[in-house]
């Protein structure tokens, strides 16, 4: 009989972290550890329904509110980055699901992957902006790193059990966001309200915004490149408004595998914990006689430049893709409290590259992409000023 996978859940309050616990409900995990920032009511029921041994809050007020609620039981409560990292390195773990938003995430999925974890990964920046640590470590420390991105989990599926070498090209689908059809003028006028209401998934701010600008899209390509061993030249962004191919691969004989399924991110989340195995569950499945037509389109990059920006930041190398990340998180918080248009975050970060690529900065290591991440993160905001 398999052994039930012992997690740690890090962002255990976000969309994908809610979405982890139903996967783990259909699976049976014990639930190790929980990490979140300051939702104290969220996380105390899942603490009280999972029976959580260990919980990091990274607020420290947070953290001593849910240590007098939860005074008597049987739960340890941490706080601060550095509680998150306690809740990485806890021994019961054989698998971290690392639902951090933003920049935050690489430095626990390194150490995670020090501490001989298993990884789920949602978090892109852990990838976008360290996958040169993060891929070579997780190789020397025989760890697994897989993606809970619906697109990587399909070309993962497609990928398994055959030999890379034949390998032509991934097609990496994108829904296309809700301004697919918008023209340059139309884009001008979008606020805040319009991205967020994305056509087809239910997912955080920030990366509904990714979407809009298609810089989700970029992000996923650098990250494809460190999962799978691929160039640039081998992936081709395909917009697929339907969201029901989750991405393709197509073979040197001509042959494409794709992977369908529901636009749910539990389906991927399960298969990340289950994998070898697939498992039986109450999740809404696909109907093929409900889909009318598949199409697919390929990305207007004219309108929407972020998707460049992040070729342009892999093929630039070592710190640039941490700068590109970082900026566009500064640059997306700003659009998300109104104070910049839609139209400026791709102006803004390429701002940001510009002016890195000035500092002719050679040294590449753990170290300078957090340094740069911070130092873009600020930059945008000064320019902005």
């Amino acid at each position: 009989m398999k052994k039930v996978k012992d997690i740690a859940i890090l962002g255990s309050t976000g969309s994908i972290g809610t979405q982890t616990l139903d996967a783990a409900r259909v699976l049976g995990c014990n639930i190790v550890g929980l990490a979140a920032h300051s939702n104290v009511d969220l996380v105390e029921q899942q603490v009280l329904e999972f029976n959580v041994p260990y919980v990091a809050m990274e607020n420290e007020t947070a953290a001593l509110e849910l240590s007098r609620r939860l005074n008597g039981k049987s739960v340890e409560v941490l706080s601060g980055k550095a509680g998150v990292l306690e809740i990485v390195q806890l021994s019961a773990t054989d698998t971290v699901v690392n639902a951090l938003s933003g920049c935050a995430g690489l430095v626990p999925t390194v150490e995670a992957v020090k501490a001989g974890k298993h990884v789920a990964l949602a978090n892109k920046e852990s990838l976008v902006a360290g996958g040169a640590f993060v891929m070579p470590l997780a190789k020397e420390m025989g760890v697994v790193v897989m993606p809970i991105d619906s697109e990587h989990s399909a070309i993962f599926q497609c990928l398994h059990g055959n030999d890379m070498a034949g390998l032509d090209k991934i097609h990496l689908t994108a829904s296309g966001g809700p301004f697919r059809t918008y023209t340059a003028e139309q884009l001008e006028k979008v606020t805040a309200a319009d991205a967020l209401r994305h056509p087809v998934w239910n997912m955080g701010q920030k990366i509904t915004i990714d979407s809009a600008t298609l810089m989700n899209k970029g992000l996923e390509v650098i990250e494809a490149i460190w999962l799978f061993g691929v160039g640039l030249d081998k992936i081709e962004v395909v917009v697929h408004p339907q969201s029901v191919v989750h991405s393709m691969v197509e073979f040197k004989d001509g042959s494409v595998l794709a992977q369908l399924g529901k636009p749910d991110m539990r389906l991927p989340i399960l298969y990340a914990l289950s994998y070898p195995n697939r498992v039986e569950n109450s999740f809404s499945k696909l109907n093929l006689f409900e889909m009318q037509n598949l199409t697919f389109e390929r990305p207007k990059r004219e309108l929407f430049p972020c998707l460049g920006l992040a070729e342009t930041a892999i093929t630039h190398g070592g710190n640039m893709p941490a700068v590109l990340n970082a900026a566009n998180e500064s640059a997306v918080g700003l659009f998300l409290q109104n104070k910049i248009a839609f139209t400026q975050i791709a102006w803004l970060i390429e701002h940001a590259m510009n002016a890195y690529a000035i500092l002719n900065e050679t040294n590449f290591t753990l170290e300078t992409v957090m340094h740069y991440s911070d130092w873009a993160y600020n930059y945008v905001n000064e320019v902005f000023k």
